[in-house]
């Protein structure tokens, strides 16, 4: 049974009366115990299963003997950036420093190294050599294959390769991590760990080359942007267990090889995890910085589903999670808001119950319950599939359940909706419930686009889908008698998006008069569908050219053209407007985005006598 949290000091790992842990986790996020912290549900997993996990958090990168400070671990390092990739978390889409981080003490930068993965990987090879290390979370997941880094502007090879890891765990990992335990733990050397679903190694020969798909090599896509799409699009179709074949990338010096996916968890079985003795909160050593911001995101939230069937370009959950929803029981989640309402700080606000796409509680169809999602199409584009089972009637239930419990006054759904997928379902009683006690005054959807072009690019429904969604909020809420409105996110510089297309938008934007508050410039991260047309400017799946938006100035035009209303934007709009041909949008008519410059006036001011 688990004794608070986890050791992370020398003196904690000999008050349990260990002699040394099993594995040592290293994390680029300050130690959370909460569910919504991959590091937490790792390490409390394999404690559940008899093992012994210490806890290293952000651990000082230039400095061995930080990664000495448990002692040397019986069985094997576990590292991992944390929650959210560590370029991400340093460094905004146009490459600027954050000025904050909400996973370190007191929202504190540079308590973790850019490219967090590696630099612990190589610190705890050198604190104690030969013993294993095993690379997992988000950065390592993305990274499994050689990949088009933004922030350097070049394709880097596998971060297996790169970090000097023994071995690499992708996907959400818990029963990859709990095969390669057992396995180190009946006497395996870590080199004959190569069979398990989830995770990477590298080898010299491929032990199954009838079942191994080839990729093009490293040096193939270094030289062929071609050659990387076509490595890209070959990966995408091998993402779920269920129909996936191992894959090999070939180096100089070895195989890269990925074996297919870990199978997606049963309910029981992602119930089991989520009922693991978390403390739910940051550990008291960082009290005094004030706390961990992150937790205020997450202490009052419940997460009801993995796995996305959304399908969206810009997003990494196919690669990471898997497009199969798999989703806890109504009955787990009641219990687990039980604690949350038990909590001394509750205030009696749920702040939400989601997971990737909130709405998405159930597989897409019946056939994914055997044969996984289909390889050839999408579930929601370019219409919904004929077979798509559009039902929110056990979300709704789980959310009257919740409604009803003592001291819940309001619970909120923020974690997002799919719109297309809502609007699809022939019951009202979601929607209609949904705007009378689940939105506090604002729902916030994401068509990201209107422009056919663009849309297509990012894998999302035509605009008209929006436009029904928005008639059918608004009349819902009339017939309610509530004041609500509908908050619509757009997206600039995705590729496909030329400077004409950002007009056409900033013109749908000005039509409906929406005054979007933010912006997201696209971000080229690893393992995204939209990231490989970024950096090759061709579709993988019809290798058709795509129109890629990339100097800092045309983005910045695009950006504001959506911000058209804000005066600091006027002369980027202007110019913007000026190079399309359609200074027809300049002037004092309905449709004008903005209004011609004003002339200064001519003559001196004449002199008080």
């Amino acid at each position: 049974m688990a004794q608070g949290f986890l050791p992370v000091t020398l003196e904690e790992i000999t008050a349990r009366g260990w002699d040394q842990p099993d594995f040592i986790l290293i994390s680029g996020d300050a130690y959370v115990d909460h569910p919504s912290f991959g590091a937490a549900i790792i390490s409390r997993y394999l404690e559940a299963q008899g093992f012994r996990v210490g806890v290293i958090a952000q651990p000082d990168w230039k400095n061995p003997d930080q990664f000495r400070r448990l002692g040397k671990p019986r069985l094997g390092f576990l590292v991992t950036a944390g929650n959210i990739d560590s370029m991400v978390n340093h460094y905004s889409v146009a490459k600027k420093k954050r000025k904050a981080d909400a996973y370190s003490p007191g929202g504190k930068t540079g308590c973790r190294p850019d490219r967090a993965a590696m630099v612990y990987t190589r610190r705890a090879r050198e604190a104690y050599p030969g013993v294993p290390v095993i690379l997992g979370g988000i950065e390592a997941s993305l990274r499994r294959m050689a990949h088009y880094d933004y922030w350097e502007d070049l394709l880097r090879p596998s971060i297996l390769l790169e970090s000097g890891a023994d071995l690499l765990v992708y996907g959400m990992g818990e029963t990859a991590i709990l095969e390669v335990a057992e396995a180190l733990q009946s006497g395996l050397q870590i080199t004959d760990i190569t069979y398990v679903r989830g995770t990477v190694y590298s080898s010299k020969n491929i032990d199954n080359p009838e079942d191994t798909i080839i990729l093009p090599s490293y040096q193939e896509i270094i030289a062929s942007k071609k050659q990387f799409a076509r490595s890209f699009a070959i990966q995408q179709r091998n993402t779920e267990a269920h129909n996936a074949s191992a894959l090999a990338e070939l180096y100089e010096e070895a195989y890269v090889i990925q074996n297919p996916p870990a199978y997606p968890l049963s309910t029981e079985e992602i119930d089991m995890i989520y009922r693991l003795p978390f403390k739910r909160t940051y550990h008291p050593v960082y009290e005094k910085a004030g706390g961990v911001p992150a937790i205020s995101e997450v202490k009052f939230s419940l997460v009801s589903s993995r796995g996305c069937f959304g399908g969206c370009s810009f997003c990494a959950l196919h690669f990471h999670q898997g497009r199969t929803v798999q989703p806890r029981s109504i009955e787990a989640i009641i219990e687990e808001a039980g604690l949350i309402t038990a909590d001394p700080d509750f205030k009696g606000y749920i702040h939400d119950v989601g997971g990737p796409t909130a709405n998405f509680r159930q597989k897409a169809c019946p056939q994914q319950e055997k044969e996984g999602p289909c390889l050839d199409r999408l579930c929601l584009y370019p219409e919904p599939c004929p077979n798509l089972k559009a039902d929110h009637s056990e979300y709704l239930e789980l959310l009257r359940k919740l409604r009803k419990l003592d001291g819940v006054k309001k619970v909120f759904i923020r974690s997002g909706i799919r719109h297309d997928y809502l609007f699809h379902d022939p019951d009202p009683a979601f929607f209609k419930e949904l705007c009378l006690y689940h939105v506090s005054g604002q729902l916030k959807i994401a068509p990201e686009h209107v422009s056919p072009g663009v849309l297509a690019m990012m894998r999302k429904p035509d605009k008209k889908v929006y436009l029904d969604f928005k008639k059918k909020y608004k009349l819902i809420n009339r017939e309610l008698d509530l004041e609500q409105y509908l908050v619509p996110y757009f997206m600039s510089s995705h590729p496909g998006s030329d400077l004409e297309a950002a007009v056409e938008l900033a013109c749908f934007i000005h039509r409906y008069e929406h005054v979007p508050r933010q912006v997201q410039d696209f971000y080229p991260t690893p393992g995204t569908l939209s990231t490989c047309l970024f950096y090759t400017g061709l579709d993988p799946h019809t290798m058709e050219k795509v129109y890629v938006p990339r100097s800092p100035h045309e983005k910045a035009m695009q950006r504001a053209l959506i911000q058209y209303k804000n005066p600091k934007n006027f002369a980027l709009v202007y110019e913007a407007l000026q190079k399309t041909g359609r200074t027809d949008l300049i002037g004092y008519a309905k449709k004008c985005l903005i209004k011609p410059r004003r002339k200064a006036k001519k003559g001196k001011r004449k002199q008080k006598k």
